[in-house]
């Protein structure tokens, strides 16, 4: 036998994915793996498919062609995907492929029945599976007959799916292969698909099994329901037996038919519950051997097993690890921080040395673990309380868990070790200067570590950056600095309650908080208005910086009649606010410093669409629609009985809010300046390192954590395989959907609003700044390619403060993620923009350029018939 092209599935393993592909790979693991039977058989390598496409000249044309077709043209993409397969499929089998495969069957017996099944080169991987991608063929008889399977299945490579999955895996077409396995045929009672999680919800400890009558591809292909058996600890906890008209059987000739099932089995389950455990059992023992859940095809012969098909389960979220096998809940970071992007190495490893509480990394992403916050009952509803203001729907997923009573075990109130309730912490005087105060104590402290850091290299930059981040956390927990923010807070918590109570106003303090003093988020878009002033009476600016097309665009603009100017005016708002990106928590994001023509689409939007002085307008007009809506509140006050208690107390909270909440927003720009001084040290410490030839570019160090950096710049060595393996996850991590609750046990749970005062088919979220607003919906996902016109609505998965430029120009703000005191709540309220946050799948339910009414008070979204009449109440 020529083992260039055929090789024995048994003599397969997962060393040799790149020679048999991922199906043969995990098949020839399979069999090796004690009690577990694989059908006997053979595959075809890659050798042989590369011996096709290498004998076949126009093949490499077409594929050039392939190549240069844009991932969004269907139409190109179908019509050179189906040439490709046409040639496969009548370019004949070179000889000696043919006579190798002619005598590996004979082992397996004249006329065994085979299925022929595709198995390529990044198909079932840790990071991407492939399933269904390519194709399959069952009961193929005869050395003719599999050959010509064999090149469909070769052809499958090139299905358009395939072609299109890769894309946006970005994966390239010439890098995959195709192998086939010839495996000979089993002919079962019953077939089906085990899940070793629950595929849904990601519990790790609950097993699915589906079931059906004859081969598995009558539920594959969805021709029957099948039963479903959920197995847990060894029980099967809950079943539902599918109404099986329909199976699949092999024909005595060869290919398969659809047959009716007799109507007194239809009803009955293909599986006992005996045999549904044994299969989970046995499931569970090759989870373990692969080392993560697995989607297991199986088939039951005779009382027993045949497993013909293990992949991983790539759409779950990862666990974070543990040192215990106690049951942990873990909260989203992402969610609270407005970015639920997956963070690179360094990105997650600076935020956990930086942050005030332990966070754990799973799927890129950093959660808290509250387990012990729950537990305890003198800290559980102050935890529910915190969490329910920030998003309801990460206190409702809590709650689910709670309430099931077994998961988080309830600790005694006099827990040992627990610290004694202390005094409330002492009352903050009303005063502007305490804000002053702050503000210049951060600004000192910034310009401290700016000045010292510069003269650090090696490491000696990592033992100052430890010392730093001591600092880093003594500032962020400063008690003077959490007052003030809990002072704001606090104040627009009372308004909002009291004068709902006493007025029947909802969020009255969306109005009051207008224009508040000290937001430096809300002073950075309206200073990129004051930009678009300078730019404005300057027609070769504007002309130029439509072209912009690099970030050396700024040197080119001194050329220009008004470019000095152009170029000084973004200068100037890059030094206050160059440190700023979207995403900014993530320190290896680009800054806009680094990547200033971000900020030119929304500079030129501001040219277009707004009037010279804007922004000293929308300030103005802002303040007294506050002033004039205390004023009217105060009095209809004090027209109630005991009116003027009420008023005065009221009056209080006014002036108190106004003087604390713009300052809710100052602690992240700390951080955030103090991140750039850290990355832009980090990035020269990498070009030292990409000097001595210990790194290919700088910007490898961003797959590595911060710990294993500092091991490189003491060691100047670096594993570029880790660098390859982070790089490879990074990118599978963004196809993961962050739970905001997520177990131990793996399951992501799902809060609910539990509402019945939203109107049918309206989408639900949390109402953050008041008012209603009519117009079109702009779903944009990147800040750099909005394009947006007067009376837009943005439509997007979440905002930090880097979208705030955005804000300016549009006239209501829905997201998927975010809380009634996160960054885009606290700016809608600012600019007066009506807003609803925390509306799952927004950006997939609502289309864009699509009619919506934002209900801003009420919280939730309308999507309109496309000739809705205009309407906007900012009441």
């Amino acid at each position: 036998m020529n083992e260039r092209y055929v090789l024995d599935l048994q003599d397969v393993d997962g060393t040799q994915i790149a020679v048999v592909g991922g199906k043969a790979a995990h098949l020839g693991t399979l069999s090796r793996i004690d009690g577990v039977r694989v059908p006997p058989g053979l595959c075809v390598t890659t050798h042989a498919f590369r011996r096709v496409i290498a004998g076949t000249p126009s093949l490499d044309d077409r594929l050039d062609e392939l190549s240069r077709v844009s991932p969004d043209d269907r139409e190109g993409i179908r019509t050179l995907s189906a040439e490709i397969r046409r040639t496969i499929e009548e370019t004949p089998v070179p000889d000696e492929v043919a006579a190798a495969v002619t005598r590996a069957l004979a082992r397996l017996g004249e006329g065994t029945a085979c299925a022929v099944r595709s198995s390529a080169t990044a198909e079932d991987l840790p990071t991407a599976s492939f399933a269904g991608q390519q194709d399959t063929y069952l009961n193929i008889v005869g050395p003719a007959e599999i050959l010509r399977h064999i090149s469909r299945c070769w052809a499958s490579l090139f299905t358009e799916r395939a072609v299109t999955y890769r894309r946006r895996s970005g994966i390239d077409d010439r890098t995959v292969h195709m192998a086939v396995v010839v495996q000979q045929m089993v002919f079962p009672q019953a077939a089906g698909i085990l899940f070793t999680a629950d595929p849904v919800t990601g519990n790790r400890k609950t097993a699915t099994v589906d079931a059906g009558f004859g081969l598995g591809e009558a539920l594959v292909s969805g021709l029957v329901n099948p039963d479903v058996f959920t197995v847990r600890n060894d029980e099967v906890v809950a079943k539902v037996i599918g109404t099986k008209q329909l199976a699949i059987q092999a024909l005595p000739a060869g290919g398969t038919q659809e047959v009716a099932v007799d109507a007194r089995e239809q009803e009955q389950p293909a599986l006992t519950d005996e045999q549904a455990v044994r299969l989970v059992r046995l499931g569970r023992r090759i989870e373990a051997h692969f080392g993560s859940p697995q989607d297991i095809e199986w088939c039951l012969v005779d009382d027993g097993f045949r497993i013909v098909q293990s992949r991983p389960i790539t759409t779950l979220f990862p666990v974070p690890e543990s040192d215990d096998e106690e049951n942990h809940v873990y909260v989203s970071v992402g969610h609270g921080q407005m970015m639920t992007d997956p963070m690179k190495p360094l990105g997650y490893s600076m935020w956990q040395l930086t942050a005030m509480v332990a966070m754990h990394e799973a799927g890129g992403r950093l959660f808290v673990d509250v387990t012990g916050r729950l537990a305890s009952p003198a800290t559980r509803a102050g935890l529910l309380d915190a969490m329910g203001k920030g998003d309801p729907l990460i206190r409702d997923a809590l709650e689910t868990v709670l309430d099931r009573g077994d998961f988080v075990p309830t600790l005694p109130d006099t827990a040992p070790g627990r610290p004694p309730a202390g005094d409330a912490p002492a009352p903050i005087d009303t005063d502007p200067a305490i804000v002053t105060e702050l503000i210049e104590r951060s600004r000192v402290s910034i310009a401290a570590l700016e000045r010292d850091i510069r003269t650090k290299t090696g490491p000696e930059l990592f033992d100052f950056l430890l010392e730093a981040f001591v600092e880093h956390r003594r500032v962020l927990s400063d008690p003077q600095s959490m007052k003030v923010i809990m002072a704001g807070m606090e104040a627009t918590w009372w308004l909002n309650d009291k004068l709902q109570e006493w007025l029947g106003e909802k969020n009255a303090a969306d109005t009051l908080t207008l224009s508040a003093p000290d937001n430096i988020t809300s002073e950075m878009g309206l200073e990129l208005l004051d930009v678009a002033d300078v730019i404005r009476p300057y027609p070769q600016v504007v002309a130029f910086l439509q072209g912009v097309d690099d970030e050396n665009f700024l040197d080119g603009l001194p050329k220009l009649e008004g470019g000095t100017e152009a170029r000084d005016a973004i200068e100037s708002y890059l030094d206050r606010y160059g440190m700023r990106c979207v995403g900014e928590i993530d320190i290896t994001r680009p800054r806009w410093r680094e990547r200033p023509s971000t900020l030119v689409p929304v500079i030129l939007d501001n040219v277009r669409i707004f009037e010279p002085g804007a922004a000293g307008r929308r300030f103005e007009e802002g303040r007294q629609k506050a002033e004039k809506k205390a004023q009217d509140v105060l009095t209809r006050l004090r027209d109630l009985p005991d009116g003027d208690r009420r008023a005065d107390e009221a009056e209080r909270m006014i002036d108190r809010v106004r003087t604390f909440i713009g300052y809710r927003e100052y602690p992240k720009y700390g951080i955030i300046s103090r991140y750039f001084v850290y990355k832009q040290a980090l990035l020269a410490e990498a070009e030292r390192l990409v000097r001595a030839g210990v790194l290919a570019e700088k910007e490898d160090i961003f797959f590595l954590t911060f710990q294993e950096l500092h091991d490189v710049a003491r060691s100047n060595l670096v594993d570029d395989r880790l660098l390859a393996r982070r790089e490879e996850a990074f990118r599978s991590y963004h196809a993961l959907t962050p739970p905001r609750v997520l177990t131990s046990d793996g399951e992501a749970v799902t809060g609910s609003y539990r509402r019945d005062d939203v109107p049918a088919g309206a989408l639900t979220g949390l109402p953050v700044s008041a008012g209603t607003v009519e117009g079109r919906a702009r779903v944009i996902l990147d800040m750099a390619e909005a394009d947006l016109e007067a009376g837009d609505i943005l439509v997007t998965t979440f905002t930090d403060p880097s979208w705030s430029p955005l804000f300016v120009g549009i006239a209501g703000l829905v997201t998927e993620v975010g809380g009634l005191m996160t960054h885009g709540a606290v700016i809608a309220r600012e600019y007066g923009l009506p807003a609803v946050v925390g509306v799952e799948q927004a950006t997939r339910l609502i289309r864009d350029g699509q009619r919506i009414r934002v209900h801003g008070t009420d919280g939730y979204v309308e999507i309109l018939p496309s000739t809705a009449p205009e309407h906007r109440s900012g009441e």
